[in-house]
């Protein structure tokens, strides 16, 4: 009976212990579970957050294209995170028509395999604008950089390709627009027109270093600033007042092969220059001038040196009456001559002008803006008239004797009155003489 009470007794606590084992088995279980599900979330997140290329706001994107499908009318600016090899369009959300792609020091390179293969690394629809600045790089290697029908602006940025590195359309439903402030761009080609373009559309370079040619042909380029390593077709594209400068010749004189773009001036490096008569002279071309003063145009644009005709005349006329007067052995007294030089456009838009014979001469179109020439001076030395040579067998003239010097006024007056004192002293012996004389012959 005892033995029973006490087994009665001991059962409760043997199933609390259990119970209570139990429960905690479950709690660290679900806490296991819990962390599990945390773990694998954060990990999801890190992978997600590692495999980001693209930011629009706060928002990051596996790529490039999902990014610029996300971008709003309050934030259409697409950040690069990471390089990445992916050919994109711009085609943003519905109202969207402006996107700026901030390269953010990342490289966006065309897709060489796949189904964006043989296309651009950016293309730009039509009535699509698109804004890129840097510093990063677009790479279009096999494939250009951009294809554009819309409108682009380049503000920084490094672009390269192996073929032509950016292609602009202008069709009947189209124009391309595109500007350039800065970045570097290499390539074969720079800039070419699209397969079905009638024209380039509008280009406009006011910036940047361009390491490439550029191709003939393309009327609606102009080229305002930047620096050039292939000078073969540039002229054309010159807006009027510009030229090119070669390196080294202005700024620091690194040398580095490159053409910049300046304000189309002129430089005489001898502004002022002497001919004598004495040394021989003869009449001077245009060309001989130029020579002459080392002037030059800055660079090869399509303008060409002109020297004023009637100044040029002026200074032969005096250069034949310093040759006569040489000849004929006669003075000639210094003269100086001002020469102009202007810099007119060569060609194509001559006006053709009545001159007073009744003959055309062609006039040529120069630049609307002032400062375009220069002006020289060139002097005549003097000549002196020779002296006449002595007739052979006339005796030279003999020197006439020197008068003595008068002495001054001053040792005139002391002399003079020394030797009057002398006189006064000789009459008074003369007179002392004669009175003892005679006193010596009356006492005898």
């Amino acid at each position: 009976m005892r033995s029973h009470e006490k087994r009665v007794n001991v059962c409760p606590r043997t199933q609390g212990k259990y119970l209570v084992s139990v429960v905690l088995t479950a709690v660290f279980a679900i806490a296991s579970l819990f962390g599990t599900l945390l773990f694998s979330a954060d990990a999801v997140a890190d992978a997600a957050e590692s495999q980001a290329v693209a930011q629009v706001g706060n928002a990051t994107y596996a790529s490039v294209q999902e990014a610029i499908g996300r971008t709003t009318l309050k934030n259409t600016t697409v950040t690069l995170l990471a390089d990445v090899a992916e050919s994109i369009t711009i085609m943003p959300p519905k109202g969207v028509r402006n996107v700026t792609f901030d390269l953010n020091g990342h490289a966006l390179q065309a897709t060489e395999s796949g189904g964006a293969a043989g296309f651009a690394t950016i293309t730009v629809p039509a009535n699509m604008q698109l804004t890129i600045v840097g510093p990063g790089t677009v790479a279009g290697g096999t494939q250009p950089a951009v294809d554009c029908r819309g409108a682009l602006h380049v503000e920084g940025g490094t672009f390269t390709s192996d073929a032509t590195l950016m292609r602009f359309a202008e069709t009947d439903e189209t124009s391309a627009q595109g500007s350039f402030s800065g970045g570097t761009f290499t390539a074969p080609t720079l800039f070419n027109l699209l397969d079905d373009a009638k024209n380039l559309g509008y280009v406009t370079v006011r910036g940047g270093e361009y390491r490439g040619m550029i191709p003939a042909g393309l009327n609606t380029l102009v080229l305002l600033s930047g620096s050039f390593s292939d000078s073969s077709n540039l002229a054309q594209y010159l807006a009027d007042s510009l030229g090119l400068i070669p390196d080294g010749t202005s700024g620091d004189g690194t040398g580095d092969g490159m053409f910049h773009v300046g304000d189309l001036a002129i430089s005489s490096k001898q502004t002022l220059v002497e001919l004598d008569p004495a040394s021989g002279l003869q009449q001077l071309s245009a060309d001989d001038l130029l020579e002459l003063t080392e002037t030059q145009l800055n660079g090869i644009a399509d303008y060409r040196l002109v020297v004023d005709s009637d100044q040029l005349q002026a200074l032969n006329d005096q250069i034949d009456r310093a040759m006569q007067a040489v000849e004929k052995r006669k003075a000639f007294e210094a003269v100086s001559q001002n020469i102009t030089i202007t810099a007119v456009r060569n060609g194509a838009d001559d006006v053709i002008d009545t001159n007073s014979s009744g003959g055309a001469d062609p006039q040529l179109r120069t630049s609307d803006h002032d400062g375009i020439s220069t002006q020289v001076t060139v002097t005549i030395k003097a000549v002196a008239e020779p002296e006449e040579p002595e007739e052979p067998g006339k005796p030279s003239n003999p020197e006439k004797p020197e008068k003595p010097e008068m002495p001054r006024s001053g040792s005139a007056v002391q002399a003079l009155a020394i030797i009057s004192l002398l006189l006064v002293i000789a009459s008074a012996i003369c007179a002392y003489a004669t009175v003892h004389l005679q006193s010596s012959r009356l006492h005898n």
